[in-house]
């Protein structure tokens, strides 16, 4: 069996759900965890109402195995993309999942942020805005790139689990071949796919945050 063509696009599959719940969290995500930042207690914009029900909401969605998560938002999968199968389909709640995740990624990488840093950029009469983007996630982006690291490692396994309903990807291939068809050989190639995937993250990863350590 020439398993090359059906790698090759299992890879894609894997690459496009990857992409698409990861540019998502660090979209969304980053504000939704900038805002938790600064709506806690003795924030810049304390609000406790708000980051009360929307750090619940985030505890909710991390609170779900990945492939009941997947299962359970079928119905908004279906409202979006049209079907629940297939790579773009599970981009969605990979996306959701995402965004929550690297939400408390960034509010705890905020948090570390020295509070005299923060005060000395008031001082001088820093606006909002360029707190944020001149001081807290200058002074954060090393943490925040091992987080990210971090968060697309995690989902490297999500996008392979959910080739259980149908997701496409790497996963789906080892399940399709490897599991039904008894075919070790299949899952051997794509363990060891995975293994280099998350190899090459997590040293490109290391170096970034490293290059970029303020510390």
């Amino acid at each position: 069996m020439n398993l090359l063509p059906e790698l090759l696009q299992a890879l894609q599959e894997t690459l496009t759900m990857l992409s698409i719940g990861l540019i998502a969290a660090l979209i969304f995500g980053s504000i939704i965890g900038t805002y938790l930042f600064l709506w806690r207690k003795g924030g810049l914009r304390e609000n406790r109402i708000l980051s009360l029900v929307v750090g619940t909401v985030i505890n909710i969605v991390r609170s779900f195995p990945f492939v009941i998560l997947l299962i359970s938002v079928g119905p908004f999968t279906r409202f979006v993309t049209g079907t629940t199968i297939g790579p773009i389909a599970a981009s969605v709640p990979l996306s959701i999942a995402a965004i929550a995740y690297f939400a408390r990624i960034v509010e705890l990488a905020l948090n570390d942020v020295p509070k005299g840093v923060i005060e000395a950029a008031e001082s001088m009469g820093a606006s909002l805005p360029r707190i944020i983007f001149s001081v807290l996630f200058v002074e954060a982006r090393s943490s925040l790139i091992l987080g990210f690291t971090t968060l697309t490692v995690s989902f490297l396994s999500y996008s392979a689990a959910a080739g259980i309903v149908g997701g496409g990807g790497i996963g789906d291939l080892a399940i399709r071949y490897g599991y039904y068809r008894f075919q070790t050989d299949v899952m051997i190639i794509t363990i060891v796919v995975l293994i280099v995937l998350v190899q090459i993250i997590q040293l490109l990863g290391g170096r970034l945050a490293s290059h970029f350590n303020r510390r």
